[in-house]
């Protein structure tokens, strides 16, 4: 999941560009995108989307944002994706791990089949993040929400040193518990390379993939998280010596000069399960 491409609910005619385009995933927006009195109808175009043959069809993950759980509209999303294929709820605005299982609750009782991506934008949220991220086993990431996160607070967003103390942060507590950290959006869309850094950031930090409101930007985030051959042929033998090297009775090991330890063998298993993600056997 290289890219994530958020659609706003409330503009049907992106749907089709965005399922025709290049992002690995769409995050159909019902929340910041969608203004309180059109968010009945843009909830009922996103069904009627998602029921269709066009979204059957397509092989991008399908995340829906749906409103915090602490509005009069968390409940009806919930509900209206209880009978469509989706394979991602984002939750926004999560501040503790019981407001993640209360989620995951109201999702059982719906029947609702999904996983959680939880929303890391509240100084708040950030103090449990380790917590959040370990709550349900629903969940499979966390997700930077920068802007949210920056702005109440006075932090200056594109301050290259602020926004790694944060990805930072948010990569650790994601790693904790064994889920995936999620980079989120670039506010800019006139600074493509603003938004090339950032990625190229996160990636460092060992993100999966960028968000992007912007198709232009999804190219970007694709390039910037497509994995190198080199990179992965690495990690096959690395992986490959690591089970012979188990198989004798031995822990580290030397592989073409180099000390290979437990941590080493984890990034390179980590490395091919994200190409498997992707499709790339």
């Amino acid at each position: 999941m290289r890219s994530k491409l958020f659609v706003p609910c409330s503009r049907p005619d992106f749907f089709g560009k965005a399922l025709a385009g290049e992002a690995d995933a769409l995050s159909f927006d019902l929340e910041d995108a969608v203004a309180a009195d059109v968010k009945q109808a843009a909830r009922e175009r996103l069904v009627e989307l998602l029921r269709s043959d066009r979204a059957a069809s397509s092989n991008k993950r399908m995340i829906v944002r749906v409103n915090a759980p602490d509005t009069p509209f968390f409940t009806e999303d919930l509900a209206a994706l209880a009978s469509v294929r989706i394979d991602i709820v984002n939750i926004p605005k999560t501040e503790s791990p019981a407001a993640v299982r209360d989620v995951a609750a109201q999702m059982d009782a719906l029947g609702l089949a999904a996983d959680l991506l939880v929303n890391i934008e509240t100084a708040r949220g950030r103090a449990q993040a380790e917590a959040i991220a370990d709550a349900h086993p629903r969940v499979v990431g966390l997700q930077a929400g920068l802007n949210d996160l920056f702005a109440p607070l006075g932090i200056d967003r594109y301050d290259s040193r602020h926004v790694h103390a944060a990805l930072w942060s948010i990569r650790l507590a994601a790693g904790d518990a064994g889920r995936f950290a999620y980079d989120g959006a670039w506010p800019d869309l006139g600074d493509e390379d603003g938004f090339r850094a950032e990625a190229a950031l996160a990636r460092s930090l060992g993100f999966l993939g960028k968000s992007c409101i912007h198709p232009r930007q999804v190219a970007i985030a694709n390039s910037v998280f497509g994995d190198n051959p080199a990179v992965l042929a690495e990690a096959r033998r690395i992986v490959a010596a690591a089970r012979e090297a188990e198989a004798a009775g031995r822990g580290a090991f030397r592989l073409a000069g180099r000390m290979i330890d437990r941590p080493m063998v984890a990034r390179a298993e980590a490395l091919l399960a994200a190409d498997r993600m992707e499709g790339g056997g």
